[in-house]
């Protein structure tokens, strides 16, 4: 009796010093994952959006954390607006985000408009978006359009183009130098309404194309549906119609084509230009973009564009840091925001902090 007895006590020894065993470990384990989530947490604060993947996977594979726990973890995440993901260098790791997505890297710049997209030639991949599908008026950023067609159409640049009565703004109400009745050839129209967004000669070349200004403005469309620009509708010439909109990126496309005419890169590259207009009256005009006129800037394109609806435009084509890009910055909030918002841009690409990517949802 005496030695089952003892048999019994040794086995209940063995079976409580085996459940000692197995609870000190449980405690160990469970502080072991908890110094582990530390370190992800501080790991993916940086990282949040690999936190959001890390989280998915470890409910797959760990069925035994507790609801709780779980709960908590879920709750500590950020917003999917916030949520960022370290994908490696735009060359080779960078996938173009999905349409409405928006892709700002680690430590971009603080940019003050509100739809923007730089864009890579080289790699023919973004660098940075800002609510890029966003449908937005573009004011006279429409003008690279007008000009385009009327290049395709391959008029007489020699041929004189008088402004008329028609030609001035009866929408918003808008000044010009260009008083009726004067006269220049039509390369200078183009060269006005480029540099200096003048209206009334964007309105004056597109009343003498082929058809008139209705035919120019279904040549603008069909050239949008022609460049991929799916979002893009153009109502008048000049871009004082507010319904004259598009995206950020379908402006990118149009950019690029437009960056192929020799005339456009000339004329929207002009930093300033004297022209003789009525009764021998000399009129100095300039560039309405004041970053061609300096010395630091590489720019092969730019347009600038405003009317209320659509806020301070800008688009350009520059090489920056031996790097090819489009800018694109709409509706910034300030006359001098956009302007601004591409020296932040210029010194951002410049700096290493550009060769490091990061992915910005929301």
């Amino acid at each position: 009796m005496l030695s089952g007895y003892q048999e019994s006590s040794e086995n209940k020894m063995k079976k409580l010093l085996l459940i000692c065993i197995l609870a000190c470990y449980g405690i160990a384990a469970n502080a072991g994952e908890n110094s582990a989530a530390g370190a992800h947490h501080k790991h993916h604060a940086k990282h949040p959006a690999a936190h959001v993947q890390h989280v998915k996977h470890h409910r797959h594979h760990h069925h035994h954390v507790k609801n709780a726990a779980v709960a908590e973890s879920a709750r500590s995440l950020p917003r999917a607006s916030e949520t960022q993901h370290v994908a490696g260098k735009l060359e080779t790791e960078l996938s173009v985000p999905a349409s409405g997505e928006s892709f700002q890297p680690a430590s971009s710049p603080k940019l003050l408009s509100s739809f923007v997209l730089i864009y890579d030639l080289e790699t023919q991949r973004p660098l940075y978006t800002k609510n890029p599908d966003a449908i937005t008026p573009i004011a006279s950023i429409t003008k690279l359009m007008t000009a385009m067609v009327i290049l395709d159409a391959k008029p007489d640049l020699n041929e004189n183009i008088r402004v008329d009565e028609v030609d001035t703004d009866h929408l918003k109400r808008t000044t010009s130098r260009l008083s009726v009745g004067t006269t220049f050839i039509r390369s200078e129209m183009l060269r006005l309404a480029l540099m200096s967004s003048e209206n009334r000669a964007a309105a004056a070349l597109a009343r003498n194309y082929p058809g008139g200004t209705v035919a120019a403005v279904a040549a603008m469309n069909a050239k949008a549906h022609q460049l991929g620009m799916t979002h893009t509708t153009f109502r008048d010439p000049t871009g004082l119609n507010c319904e004259n909109v598009s995206t950020a990126r379908d402006l990118v496309k149009m950019v690029d084509a437009a960056r192929n005419y020799v005339l456009i890169h000339q004329y929207t590259t002009t930093a300033t230009h004297l022209v003789e207009g009525m009764r021998g009256r000399e009129l100095l005009y300039n560039n309405s973009n004041p970053l061609v006129k300096s010395g630091t800037w590489e720019i092969g394109l730019s347009k600038t564009g405003f009317i209320n609806e659509a806020g301070h435009c800008l688009v350009m084509q520059a090489n920056i840091h031996q790097r090819p890009v489009i800018i694109v910055l709409l509706d910034s909030v300030g006359k001098s925001s956009r302007v601004g918002d591409a020296n932040r841009i210029k010194k951002w690409i410049e700096s290493s902090k550009a060769q490091e990517q990061v992915i910005h949802r929301g």
